[in-house]
């Protein structure tokens, strides 16, 4: 067999490799065109948003809602501003024109006429909101957790016990509820309203549903650390959950500010703020910008204490970042 050159060896091979290029060149180019077909056109592309139509409409139906939702809250705020002819005026008006504090004055000479201080129903009100909220919060989520996170038998019967209770309305449950407090020697007392608080079932449906959102795995990873389950339930469980029992501690915080203890407490000095409040809004016609100045009152702290959770609440378990 001959020789064959070097030079033109190193040219075949030279050959051969423009060759290849150019096959590649032409395998991109296929490649680009056929993705380029997949991809919709630039003034083609599906859009979906609503039409600048649909849009005014739900935006002017939002706002209209909107509207009827803040009227109660203006009116609340005008009538404990409004003098006695003002309240009395017909057709009523939802703006004030003569403000006024004298409202709130005569309030305040109310209660300084009573026997029990205001300052003592103010102290009731606080025991008893506070140890209500923060009793159920804590017991609706030391409940939900094992049913959320753990298998045991039984499980499924006990969840749908709670769900069903809360079908009931509480006059259904008011006289067996009394009997039982009773039965327990604590009738009279701050108990008899603080702990029927911490067995409403809402809490306990809310915590279960927003903890099986958490991924198992974050848990297991605590386990294998060395975690125990009161470490995994409070630094683990509880921080992540925090829009759930900030929603319930508003839920529970307005219920325990509204309650009266009227049929539980029978001494002046244990009874809270709203009782002494509705028996001014019970002395007629004459009291009738006292009662005005009640309402604001009875309104004013829940939606303050709402405005103070407001951003927490309004977190979801979505922008935890958290997935299986």
């Amino acid at each position: 067999m001959a020789n064959v050159n070097p030079a033109a060896r190193n040219d075949l091979t030279a050959a051969e490799l423009k060759k290849a290029e150019r096959a590649a060149k032409k395998e991109a180019k296929r490649v680009a065109k056929i993705q380029n077909k997949k991809k919709p056109k630039k003034g083609k592309e599906k859009r979906l948003n609503r039409s600048m139509a649909g849009n005014t409409i739900l935006f002017t139906l939002m706002i209209i809602c909107g509207l009827f939702m803040v009227l109660p809250l203006v009116m609340i705020i005008n009538n404990c501003l409004k003098p006695l002819d003002e309240l009395y005026q017909f057709p009523p008006k939802i703006f004030v024109r003569n403000p006024t504090l004298e409202n709130f004055s005569d309030l305040f000479v109310l209660m300084n006429d009573s026997w029990v201080p205001f300052s003592r129903y103010i102290l009731n009100t606080i025991i008893i909101t506070l140890g209500g909220m923060l009793g159920h919060v804590i017991c609706a989520s030391l409940a939900a957790y094992p049913l959320a996170k753990h298998k045991f038998p039984g499980r499924d019967l006990l969840f749908s016990m709670v769900v069903l209770s809360m079908m009931f309305s509480w006059q259904v449950t008011q006289i067996p509820q009394y009997l039982i407090i009773s039965w327990l020697g604590i009738n009279n007392t701050y108990a008899a309203l603080i702990l029927p608080a911490w067995s409403f079932g809402m809490g306990l449906y809310l915590m279960k549903q927003f903890m099986e959102q958490l991924p198992d795995s974050l848990m297991e990873s605590a386990r294998l650390d060395g975690a125990t389950e009161w470490t995994i339930f409070w630094k683990i469980v509880m921080p992540n959950v925090k829009p759930a029992w900030l929603t319930l501690a508003i839920f529970q915080f307005q219920q325990m500010w509204a309650n009266t203890g009227s049929i539980f407490l029978r001494d002046e000095q244990l009874k809270p703020m709203q009782f002494a409040l509705q028996q001014i809004t019970a002395g007629g016609t004459r009291r009738a910008g006292a009662a005005a100045a009640v309402t604001f009152i009875i309104a004013a702290v829940p939606i303050t204490f709402f405005l103070i959770c407001q951003r927490n609440v309004l977190e979801t378990m979505t922008t935890s970042g958290m997935k299986d």
